[in-house]
């Protein structure tokens, strides 16, 4: 059983990695389908719920109930869509890459306030992480 802390935690990275699905699929669904930005968003999509599952099993595994919805992260979600429809590829992807900067920091900054079993779950999830920000990084840079 997980502490009420951790549980806590990982459901505030749940709704995080909620967000970001939420996020890439809007994007995803503004994008041109000939766009050269699809792949590598979907790549990031994947990841992300590959975590949102990783995220519900380990809160059920220490005992808690998972987050059902992104709550304040959809707001973010909304905003890529604007600007993803207004502003173009560029700016949506700019968009999606500060997201991945905001998970990132928060996974590394919130990793210790987890029980060690619940950290090491989580420790693994901030090399992938890091890899759909560096993903976006790289696209940002070729667009």
């Amino acid at each position: 059983m997980g502490t009420k802390s951790s549980i806590d935690q990982l459901n505030s990275f749940l709704r995080g990695e909620m967000a970001a699905v939420e996020t890439y699929q809007m994007a995803l669904d503004k994008l041109e389908k000939t766009s050269t930005a699809r792949d590598e968003l979907l790549a990031n999509l994947k990841s992300h719920q590959d975590r949102v599952m990783a995220l519900q099993d380990a809160i059920v595994a220490a005992g808690g109930t998972p987050a059902k919805s992104s709550g304040p992260w959809g707001t973010f979600a909304k905003a890529v869509e604007g600007t993803a429809k207004t502003l173009g590829d560029k700016a949506a992807v700019s968009a999606l890459e500060e997201g991945e900067d905001h998970g990132l920091k928060d996974y590394r900054d919130d990793l210790n306030k987890l029980d060690p079993t619940c950290r090491d779950i989580v420790a693994r999830m901030i090399p992938q992480q890091q890899t759909t920000h560096d993903r976006l990084s790289a696209l940002k840079r070729r667009l």
